[in-house]
């Protein structure tokens, strides 16, 4: 419990899962959202915050002007866990505190909710009242990753092997959406989630 809230809802599930979708239905809504990966994407971009700290563990994922090249970060940490640990260790903090100041300035609103990728991997359900897991099957998980832009079975095995099983997070959740059923049942769901927990 935040205390800074009357609810904080943490929104997280596995790479395509619906997570991102869910979270834009909530914020059409008026639910004030903290995107934690729009927040890296801050960090590391010029002047972000975080370039220095990455350079001094990968050096080539970080150009002149501090932005943080995401392809070449990801090159020089997948499959190599101490390197990984050190970026966690330097990203990690940084989110946080952009998660307290959004916290703060919507103290006032009765829900807000926190889009993190990784919250059951970093602790994070304990800034939560609940937690909410978006899911799907793994048939239609596979077939939305290996259509983005970039994306190889490779680079898919190594973001799985990072992130909680899918069914160990449903487990621990205390609300689930399968987004698989497409996106107008999904809005469906969010708004009677709302509706339990504005009620």
């Amino acid at each position: 419990m935040t205390g800074r809230a009357r609810t904080v809802l943490g929104l997280t599930g596995s790479i395509g899962m619906g997570k991102s979708a869910t979270a834009a239905m909530f914020a059409k809504r008026g639910v004030p959202v903290h995107d934690s990966d729009a927040a890296v994407h801050a960090l590391y971009g010029p002047g972000g915050g975080a370039g220095p700290a990455i350079a001094a563990i990968a050096p080539d994922a970080v150009g002149a002007d501090g932005a943080v090249d995401r392809k070449a970060l990801r090159a020089a940490v997948l499959g190599d866990p101490a390197r990984m640990a050190a970026l966690e260790a330097i990203v990690h903090p940084l989110v946080q505190a952009e998660s307290r100041a959004f916290l703060a300035r919507h103290a006032d609103a009765p829900l807000v909710v926190l889009d993190i990728p990784l919250l059951y991997e970093s602790g994070a359900e304990r800034r939560c009242d609940a937690v909410l897991v978006v899911t799907a099957d793994p048939e239609v998980q596979r077939a939305r990753v290996l259509a983005r832009p970039g994306m190889t079975e490779a680079v898919f095995s190594a973001i799985l092997a990072k992130q909680m099983p899918d069914a160990e997070k449903r487990a621990r959740a205390d609300i689930v959406i399968d987004t698989g059923h497409g996106f107008d049942r999904t809005e469906r769901e969010v708004d009677a989630i709302l509706e339990r927990l504005r009620g």
